[in-house]
C-alpha cells in the first residue's frame, strides 16, 4: 500500500469472480471501514469529494472515495489515465469520453468496473447482502412483478429470500447500464428476470418502452456470482 493510500480502504486488487469472461472489462476491489476516515483523506488521494458527499456521514464519504479509488484503478489499467470519474447531478459517475463503467458497494466492500465503447455500449454493477428471510416477504411485491412472484412457489424460505435478493440486485444492473443509454428513468416492475441457471447467467425482459431500441420485449443478458460473501450482479451491453 503507497503512502498516499488512506487507512480506511484496503489496498486496490483485481477481481473478476464471474463464471463468463468478458473480454475488454477491467474490474477492480476494496474493502473499506468508515470508523478509519479522516478528514484528510480525500487531499491525499487527491480525489475531489463533491459537496454533497462533504456534507454526508463518515460512510457514505467512504464507500464514495473506495469506489472513487477502485473506478480510478480500473481506468489507469485500461487506458493508462488514472482518471476519476466525477459525480452527475443525478449521482450518475461520469466517465471520459468513450468509456462506460460501474460502481457499486456494499456493507464495507467496493468495486467499479469499466470498458471501452469499443467493446462494451453499457455496464451495470451491483453488491448486496443477501436479504433476511423477513424482509425479503415485506419487499417482494415491491420488487417482483406478478410474473416473478408466481415463480417463487416452490422456493424454501431461504431460496425465497436468495431470488429476491438477486432480482433486486440484477435490476440495480440492469438500470445502470441502460440509463446512460436511454436517459430515462424506469423501476423494478419495469423489468422482469425471465430465468437464471447455475453458471450465474440471468435473461431479462424489459416490460416498458424506453426508446426505439430498447422497447417492451427487448430482452438482455446478465451474470450474477457470490463475491466475498455478497452477491454481485451484473449487466454488460454489447457494442
Amino acid at each position: 500500500m503507497t503512502s498516499n493510500h488512506p487507512a480506511c480502504c484496503s489496498a486496490i486488487e483485481p477481481a473478476w469472480p464471474f463464471n463468463d469472461a468478458l473480454p475488454g472489462i477491467v474490474m477492480r476491489s476494496c474493502q473499506f471501514d468508515p470508523s478509519r476516515l479522516t478528514p484528510n483523506d480525500f487531499a491525499l488521494t487527491a480525489i475531489a469529494a463533491p459537496s454533497s458527499i462533504q456534507r454526508s456521514v463518515a460512510k457514505r464519504q467512504t464507500e464514495f472515495l473506495a469506489g472513487r479509488l477502485c473506478a480510478r484503478e480500473a481506468l489507469q489499467t485500461l487506458t493508462g489515465i488514472p482518471n476519476v470519474p466525477g459525480l452527475h447531478e443525478d449521482r450518475a459517475p461520469i466517465w471520459p469520453e468513450g468509456i462506460c463503467g460501474s460502481i457499486s458497494h456494499s456493507h464495507g466492500l467496493a468495486s467499479a468496473l469499466v470498458a471501452s465503447h469499443t467493446h462494451w455500449r453499457g455496464l451495470g454493477l451491483d453488491l448486496e447482502t443477501l436479504l433476511p428471510a423477513s424482509r425479503a416477504q415485506r419487499l417482494a411485491k415491491e420488487i417482483l412483478t406478478p410474473a416473478e412472484l408466481n415463480r417463487l412457489g416452490s422456493l424454501d424460505p431461504s431460496q425465497y429470500a436468495e431470488r429476491i435478493t438477486l432480482t433486486f440486485s440484477i435490476k440495480e444492473s440492469l438500470f445502470k447500464a441502460l440509463y446512460p443509454l436511454v436517459g430515462q428513468r424506469f423501476y423494478f416492475q419495469d423489468a422482469e428476470l425471465l430465468n437464471v441457471d447455475s453458471n450465474g447467467r440471468a435473461r431479462l425482459r424489459l416490460l416498458l418502452d424506453l426508446s426505439r431500441e430498447w422497447h417492451a420485449g427487448r430482452e438482455l443478458g446478465g451474470n450474477f456470482c457470490y463475491f466475498q460473501e455478497r452477491l454481485l450482479s451484473l449487466v454488460a451491453i454489447p457494442a
